[in-house]
């Protein structure tokens, strides 16, 4: 009987999620020092060029200035405690980015969707496997 590892089960979700539409980059290949890079540092956890791009092609009713204030919501998640950070993350993904602009001299509210829930495949499925730093 072989042995379950780690790398094992790793290896069968990226396979599973590349049967479903994934992309999938090992993470030295967009990482700072690498020749593609999509993030400034390790620290990273938003690859903001990617991010932008999703959000614009889901959202494209919604103003550009207004589209780079919700990101800056996600960015602003803040609280010492990691749970709620998930929490209002999750809920930004699910229920969308609450904004207000002016439109036609009027006060409008609307939201910035960060997910595709009516055409997934306007969505960027994106994985990354992690380099894993003890």
């Amino acid at each position: 009987m072989e042995r379950i590892t780690e790398s094992a089960i790793e290896k069968f979700a990226i396979e599973l999620l590349e049967k479903q539409g994934y992309q999938f980059i090992y993470a030295p290949s967009i990482a700072p020092d690498s020749d593609t890079p999509e993030r400034q540092s390790f620290e990273d956890v938003l690859l903001m060029e990617r991010l932008q791009t999703a959000v614009g092609r889901i959202n494209p009713s919604i103003p550009a200035d207004i589209r780079e204030d919700a990101i800056k919501q996600i960015q602003r998640l803040n609280s010492p405690e990691l749970i709620a950070n998930n929490e209002a993350f999750h809920r930004m993904l699910i229920e969308g980015i609450r904004v207000g602009y002016q439109k036609d001299g009027y006060n409008r509210g609307d939201l910035v969707w960060l997910i595709d829930f009516k055409n997934p495949e306007n969505n960027d499925f994106f994985g990354c496997q992690p380099i894993y730093r003890y």
